[in-house]
């Protein structure tokens, strides 16, 4: 605020030089012409009711001449004062018309508003520096579970669609460069309730730079950076980032996991990402020849995978000198059948169309099936405006780089105990996958799956902290009871019990709990909103266990405590 106000002062300093001294000169002149009273005596207007005179009349407010009426001098020097003073402020006004349409004014405005909001923040939030596709998704998510988030984009186009954003939080937004160390600051990164810094723009060096701020200000704090290259990959990981995301290299492991272990990248799906596109049926034969159209970043990051674990592929690129792409490469787009059948499509299982041009992925998708209509279709989605195009589509797999990324974090942020339990998932058979997900339709009736995490602590469930520490054995068992009623299970199922640094999968409902122990769990929200009601409620924990309620506050307590006291002197 305080550099707002000097750079209005500084650029109104000329106006109000101009008014201050036509109306100080307008009041001299009143005070030393002479005039009249009523009785023709001569008479000296003082400065009081000159500057009262000179007030209203510079205004244009309209005016009657006081005390007494004006001689022909004193009308003359007004009709002087009338014209100098509208002009003056004319002039003012003009200023200020034109420092209010000034670019480096509105821009201090706004940062200085932006500031004042990040500095209301009385709860931890997140930096995200980057709103589009990533950027938008993930603050969307974390809004609707009640964490707050701070925007940064050096684009208008994007923070104009932040303004239309029905949001249950208030989000403080600034257009600017967030690799400025400047711009950080406004945002609070030096704030101790600043508990992450994502990097999600489009650039990797501004990434680079963000992370390096972030690190520099809180080695401490968590740092997110989305990459899209190896380069800036390993530069990311040489000082601490803490997360590097690369969704090409996620989506290539994701369908590996599908080609070999489907069951286990169903329940994947299932739980990170419920309302995504259905991948394929693990009944489906997926091993065989892949045509692989583009040896861009998703067409090296799959030639790495599949390579190592023996996967047939042939890749199509229009450049592939340029692109360093492996032997036996088709030269071309894939858009031509003759290009497609000379890879060998009609001896494929599935197509991947993964260049940078949304226009020729569909087009291959499009003559690959008028070759093979059982095939199964892969695409990359570059513009999230072509959305309804590629849905239409209606291909096996989406590439969504922002849906991707914007799911990781997801996981990293609100469910970090989720990748624990994938990597446990992994050493499981698929025998063991397939049950575990018909014990989840079994329990959820295939409504969509939420994750979530619950720990034993004063915090987040106080009422089963405090029971366990007055001794009484509280189980997995009764937190998935409803409160409802407690004979009845909620839609939910317990996926990993973390003690100290061991993992316990499927944990039965016989299960112990310990103060710090955390759980994680997947089901219906509405099981989640549940757990945590009774898990903090002391009464109706206590309805969970015996089902006995018993009065809550210190007040039911005194009065039954009381009520028990003239019982036993009854008795007695």
């Amino acid at each position: 605020m305080y550099h707002v106000l000097f750079l209005l002062f500084r650029r109104l300093r000329r106006p109000i030089t101009v008014i201050i001294i036509v109306y100080g000169i307008s009041i001299l002149g009143l005070t030393l012409i002479p005039g009249q009273d009523n009785f023709g005596n001569p008479w000296q207007m003082d400065f009081f009711h000159a500057f009262y005179f000179v007030s209203f009349m510079g205004s244009t407010i309209g005016f009657g001449e006081i005390p007494y009426p004006f001689t022909p001098e004193q009308r003359l020097w007004v009709i002087f004062t009338i014209y100098a003073t509208v002009i003056s402020w004319l002039y003012s006004i003009g200023t200020i018309f034109k420092l209010f349409q000034d670019a480096n004014f509105n821009r201090l405005v706004k940062r200085t508003r932006f500031n004042y909001r990040v500095g209301r923040l009385h709860q931890s939030f997140y930096i995200v520096c980057g709103f589009g596709a990533t950027g938008s998704r993930i603050v969307r998510q974390l809004n609707s579970h009640g964490i707050k988030t701070v925007v940064l984009d050096a684009s208008r186009q994007l923070i104009d669609q932040l303004e239309s954003e029905e949001l249950s939080l208030s989000v403080p937004y600034l257009c600017d460069d967030a690799s400025h160390p400047d711009v950080l600051e406004l945002a609070g990164i030096n704030s101790n309730l600043c508990i992450g810094v994502l990097a999600l723009t489009a650039n990797d060096h501004t990434n680079l730079t963000i992370a390096i701020a972030s690190k520099l200000a809180n080695p401490n704090r968590v740092v997110i950076s989305r990459t899209q290259c190896q380069e800036t990959t390993d530069n990311l990981a040489s000082f601490g980032t803490d997360y590097i995301i690369d969704p090409f290299k996620i989506f290539a492991s994701n369908l590996l996991l599908t080609i070999q272990e489907p069951y286990k990248q169903i329940l994947h799906n299932m739980i990170i990402n419920p309302r995504h596109n259905v991948w394929m049926s693990p009944h489906q034969n997926m091993k065989g020849l892949w045509v692989i159209c583009g040896y861009g970043r998703l067409g090296k990051a799959l030639h790495k995978l599949f390579q190592e674990h023996e996967i047939e592929m042939t890749f199509i690129e229009i450049d592939p000198v340029g692109t360093e792409a492996p032997g036996g490469t088709i030269v071309g787009t894939g858009t031509q059948a003759k290009t497609l059948l000379k890879a060998g499509l009609k001896n494929a299982v599935g197509i991947i169309a993964g260049t940078p041009d949304d226009a020729d992925n569909l087009s291959i998708i499009i003559t690959a099936r008028q070759i093979k209509p059982d095939l199964i279709t892969v695409a990359r989605q570059n513009d999230t405006f072509n959305k309804p195009v590629f849905r239409a589509a209606e291909l096996n797999v989406l590439v969504e780089s922002g849906r991707i990324i914007s799911n990781e974090i997801y996981i990293l942020l609100r469910t970090p105990l989720l990748n624990e339990f994938f990597k446990l998932l992994a050493q499981e058979s698929e025998d063991w996958t397939r049950a575990l997900i018909v014990s989840i339709n079994k329990k959820i009736e295939y409504s969509e799956v939420d994750a979530w995490t619950l720990t034993i602590s004063k915090y987040e469930s106080l009422a089963v902290y405090d029971a366990i520490d007055e001794g009484i054995s509280i189980k997995i068992g009764h937190l998935i009871s409803d409160p409802r009623n407690r004979k009845t299970p909620l839609p939910a199922v317990p996926l990993l019990l973390k003690r100290d640094n061991n993992f316990q999968l499927l944990p039965n409902d016989d299960t112990k709990l310990r103060h710090n122990d955390q759980i994680l769990f997947c089901g219906e929200e509405s099981a989640q909103t549940y757990m945590r009601w009774a898990s903090n409620n002391h009464n109706v924990m206590r309805f969970i266990r015996n089902g006995r309620g018993e009065p809550d506050g210190w007040l039911w307590r005194w009065l039954t405590e009381k009520k028990r006291a003239r019982q036993n002197k009854l008795i007695e």
